[in-house]
Formats: C-alpha cells, structure tokens, sequence
C-alpha cells in the first residue's frame, strides 16, 4: 500500500485550473473530431467490408476468422476493429519494451509494472481464441452477437496478475477464461439481455465477476499453481499530477480493460480504430457508426472521473475512472444513440458513480481474488441503474 499524505483542497490545489482546462480542451477536441468524422462519413469509402458481411464470414473463413479475433480484443471498449486490436498489440509492445529499458518515454507502467505484459497478454490471446473456437458457433446459431471476447479482459490476465508466470498459470487461466467466463457471459446475454431488452454489457460484465468468483477459489486447490499468490506492486504515485498528466491519464483509460493502462497502448488502439473507421464507417462498433458519438461520451466521462477523483489518484496511486468508459457511458449511447442527452447523461452519472464503486467494492474482496472483480461489479449494477433510468426522462428515446 502507499503512504497516505494530506491532499490540499481541490479548489486551492496548485494547478487546478490548469487541470479543468486541460480536461476541457481534450473533451472538445474529441467532439470536433467526432464532428469531422460524423460530417465525413457518407463520402468516406468502403475499403473494408462492413460488419455485417465481416461477421458472416467469421466462422466461414481463416483471414475473417483472425479478423474477428481481432477485433475482440477491443470490444471492452465497444469498438470491434481487428486494426485497433493490431495498435493496441503493438503500442503495448512499445510500452513494455520501453519499460524494460527504462525509458522516460514509456508512459504509466503497463501491467501494473509487474513486467508481466507477455505472460498476460499471451494468457488472455489464447483465451480468446479458445472461446472463439468453443463458442464461437454460437454467432451463426443465433443470428445475433455473443460475448466471445470476455476471456481477454478477465480470467486468464487477472490469474497471470495474481499468481505469476509460468506456462502452467498462464495455460489455466486461458482455459478457466474460455471453459467459465465465455459461456456464462453469452448465457446471461442470450437468455437475460436480449429478452429484457437490457444492454449486453451487463451480461458481459455479470460473466466477468460470476466465472471470476468460481475460478479463483480452484485456483488455490489446484496442485500445480503457487500456494501462495504474488504480492501486487505498490502503485507508483506521479509526483505532479498537471494538465499533461490528466490527458495521458485519460488517454490510459483507455487500455486498462484488458490490463495495460498505458497511454501508448491506448494510442495505438485508437488510431488503428479510427482508421478502421475511415475506411468503412460500417465495419466498428458492429456496423453502427456510432464511433463518433461514443469516443465523445467515452474521453468525457474519463476526463470527468480523472478530475472528479484526482485526490483518489494521489493517495491511492491508481483508482478505477475507466470503469464508466467500458460501461455506462457507452452502453447509454449504443441504447439511445447518439443525442446529447446520451452522450452527456451516461458520461455524467458514469463518472460519479463507478468508480466509487468500483474502489469500495474491490477493498472487500478476499485477497485470494483479484480486484479487478469490483470493477466488473461496478459496471453491472452501475450500467443496470443508470440506462433504464435515463429511459424515464424526456429526450432518451430507444
């Protein structure tokens, strides 16, 4: 744990300001970009085969099927583009390396700075492409999306993170990802979600921390992992927390889903899908173009929870804001599209509630499960509360 030390008031804190306008200044210049993009949409052309045709082919043939793999890794954030899965390998890959060498310039410590990013990236990769291959016929069975993705940003990290490396801790936990996470998540989507008219996302989440609570009891009685888990780093507190640090904490928002919180991962991410989007505004986001609208909702409720529990960061040394990023925000715009109410409203009340949540939830957990539990809790009761309640004001219309 870190030491704990007084903050100052918020509103006597050195740089405040700085800080508001710095926030300020990244929120509007996503909405103009999402202004461009939106505006530029109808003449950009069709380089890539749209979502539709892309899930057709998934399971039909290998390029498409690798494509989908992909583009799993960045459905956490609701994107669905297989070249922001590419950038978010390889800005992560930069991270890491830059990491290992010290570099002033790697950003946030990727993986917590464990140094564990290959082991976990390579447990939550095979993860992925074990559920995709037991579940993945799932998809055409149903006619309908399924969360084959949930093994990449839960189990099979969270078990590398919590016991170390090794092929055995890594080969377990993508198999407990895609034999518990997988199945459970696309059951409560099918059978709970889509009857209810409910937003997928609190199936996908209710998956996490359901199959999260089976897994980590077994994982203490199975013979060939440690009997003792790997003590967690102590959070590295930034020592000046400016406007510079509050765009790069932002942008690390990003990337903390499928645990690398580094604004290089991040960028690499969102350029890889943004080009996606470029060439076919059909192909992210499962062919809704609503890409604009949600990186506009998804940098504002970041910001604001970056802002709102700054003090959190200083004392703490990391705190849950991209919760609402991967959640509420973009779940409230995906149901009611992409209006100012939707972008506004889901950002607000995201930033307010989950992460509170999300951090009060996680300091009651057995220390034998890892944390990252009372995130995907946080997302659940906070996306259930929040989406239909906004369907009872005026302008949220499904």
């Amino acid at each position: 744990m870190t030491t704990r030390r007084p903050a100052p008031p918020v509103g006597r804190a050195p740089g405040a300001l700085g800080r508001w306008l710095a926030g300020g200044a990244l929120v509007a210049a996503a909405a103009g970009l999402a202004y461009l993009l939106s505006a530029a949409s109808g003449s950009l052309p069709h380089m890539l085969p749209g979502y539709d045709v892309w899930q057709e082919q998934a399971y039909a043939r290998i390029p498409a099927f690798l494509r989908w793999c992909l583009g799993d890794t960045t459905e956490a954030q609701s994107f669905k583009a297989d070249l922001g899965g590419l950038g978010l390998l390889a800005g992560s890959w930069i991270a890491h390396v830059a990491a290992t060498r010290r570099r002033r310039w790697a950003g946030f410590p990727i993986a917590v700075g464990t140094g564990l990013w290959p082991w976990l990236t390579g447990s939550a990769l095979l993860g992925l492409l074990l559920s995709n291959l037991a579940w993945g016929w799932t998809i055409p069975a149903t006619g309908a999306w399924q969360p084959t993705f949930v093994a990449f940003v839960s189990i099979p990290p969270a078990v590398v993170l919590t016991y170390g490396p090794g092929w055995r801790v890594a080969l377990t936990g993508a198999v407990l990802g895609a034999v518990l996470t997988t199945p459970i998540a696309i059951g409560l989507v099918q059978f709970v979600c889509y009857p209810l008219g409910l937003p997928t996302s609190i199936g996908n989440a209710s998956g996490m921390w359901l199959s999260a609570l089976l897994a980590f009891p077994l994982c203490r009685i199975l013979p060939w992992f440690p009997r003792r888990p790997t003590p967690a780093p102590d959070p590295v507190d930034p020592p000046r927390q400016g406007p510079a640090w509050v765009i790069r904490r932002v942008l690390a928002d990003f990337a903390e889903a499928p645990f690398h919180g580094n604004e290089i991962s991040s960028a690499g991410l969102l350029v890889g899908t943004l080009l996606t989007y470029l060439l076919n505004p059909l192909t992210p986001v499962h062919g809704t173009a609503l890409l604009p609208a949600l990186l506009t909702t998804q940098v504002l409720t970041s910001t604001l929870g970056v802002l709102l529990y700054r003090r959190q960061w200083a004392r703490h040394g990391w705190y849950p804001t991209f919760v609402p990023l991967v959640s509420v925000a973009p779940a409230v715009v995906l149901t009611y599209g992409p209006t100012v109410p939707a972008i506004v409203g889901g950002a607000v009340l995201g930033a307010i509630l989950a992460p509170p949540l999300a951090a009060y939830t996680s300091r009651r957990l057995p220390d034998a499960v890892h944390p990252f539990v009372g995130n995907v809790v946080s997302m659940t009761v906070c996306t259930a509360a929040v989406v239909p309640a906004l369907g009872l004001l005026p302008g949220f219309v499904h």
